[in-house]
């Protein structure tokens, strides 16, 4: 029977799906924007941390702007390109071999559902500055930058958490974009690896922030209280924190940051400050790694944007084979927050119903495999995204 109940989760998400499908068409056509075919495989050649050869990818298409896009067009790598030009749209994303299949599936989805994808600048935060190569020939065309986070300026910060994912050197390194970033660089979206778009992401790059630093969707009715522990309560230096705040819950796998005021406010060494605490006699103050700190520093203080843009926790629960349904309301961001991954799941023939709607961006694979997953018994054909 346990048969009979997968076919009907499927069968009623895909259900879901198509009711929710002009939700997920919220952008306008991308008529203007034109795209080559895949035209092969590439091959990173080199040795990846870890010890892995020869991950292969797909070639992207190559992407153009529309004809009204303006200045930040003609196609580059990003070393042509003026890092400064007020018109480009900033997006930070870490690279890394266990997440680097969900990273160039982001940076796919992102290309493909911008109206002006040449405007679109990336900054790669990595451990590994090799990988940058194989994003130069997965996606010729991109504008993008690779910078060096060196795992040791933030390894004697971080406490354990209840994921050894979570315990990754380079998932704290968005604490240090202020940092890294050229000084010119006012403003960046940082996003997960673990995501794609389904919207224009200029959309969400014009989010007013009104005077705040950090702008993300907030989820007020979240129990906060559990994000900390006993001993923090307990001490009201600590609890004190929050006093004349809302702190409300936020998630930091998709934030908007004026890095000009971060800079200004250093909140880099709050963060830190938060952290060493954690890590001092006598115990703990809160569990889940790297986001407490965002959370002691900004909650009651970030700029609300609209949910859509963070429809996460998709990850749903892998070692139970548990399932998540989307949020109600439009989809902009799809985010597969937990410890399930689409890619885990989909090669190992065990996929949830909505992981149907992130492969269509993954380009891991020989030429062909991208129509490889629609043949799968387990996917129901009733779901698609544009």
């Amino acid at each position: 029977m346990l048969w009979v109940t997968r076919l009907s989760g499927f069968f009623s998400a895909a259900m879901v799906m198509v009711v929710l499908s002009p939700s997920l068409q919220s952008f306008p056509p991308a008529e203007a924007i034109r795209s080559s075919q895949f035209d092969g495989s590439v091959r990173f050649p080199g040795q990846i941390a870890g010890g892995a050869r020869g991950i292969a990818f797909r070639r992207a298409p190559s992407f153009r702007n529309a004809a009204d896009c303006g200045g930040g067009g003609g196609a580059g790598n990003g070393t042509a390109v003026n890092v400064c030009d007020p018109s480009l749209v900033h997006i930070a994303i870490t690279l890394d071999e266990e997440y680097l299949r969900g990273s160039v599936a982001a940076v796919h989805s992102v290309v493909q559902h911008a109206r002006c994808p040449e405007s679109v600048f990336f900054h790669f935060l990595v451990s590994d500055p090799g990988l940058g190569d194989l994003v130069r020939a997965v996606f010729p065309q991109l504008r993008f930058k690779v910078y060096y986070f060196d795992p040791d300026r933030v390894r004697g910060l971080i406490s354990t958490s209840v994921r050894q994912a979570l315990e990754q050197p380079l998932n704290y390194a968005r604490n240090y974009l202020a940092d890294l970033l050229e000084p010119c660089v006012r403003r960046v979206i940082y996003l997960d690896s673990d995501l794609v778009l389904v919207d224009d992401v200029a959309k969400l790059w014009r989010t007013d922030l009104g005077g705040r630093t950090v702008g993300a969707p907030e989820y007020c009715h979240a129990n906060f209280t559990k994000y900390f522990t006993g001993r923090f309560w307990s001490d009201q230096r600590f609890a004190g924190t929050f006093a004349g705040r809302r702190p409300c819950y936020f998630n930091t796998g998709v934030m908007v940051l004026d890095l000009e005021r971060w800079r200004q406010a250093s909140y880099t060494q709050r963060i830190e400050r938060w952290m060493e605490i954690q890590k001092s006699p006598p115990g703990r103050i809160y569990e889940l790694g790297s986001l407490p700190p965002f959370l002691l520093v900004f909650a009651g203080h970030v700029a609300p944007i609209e949910h859509r843009w963070n429809q996460h926790g998709l990850g749903g629960d892998n070692v139970l084979g548990s399932c998540r349904d989307l949020h109600p309301g439009p989809v902009s961001l799809l985010h597969w927050s937990g410890s399930g991954k689409p890619w885990a799941r989909l090669g190992a023939g065990r996929p949830c119903p909505l992981d149907a709607l992130w492969a269509p961006f993954d380009l891991y694979g020989p030429a062909g495999a991208e129509e490889s997953w629609k043949h799968s018994p387990r996917i129901s054909r009733g779901v698609a995204v544009n």
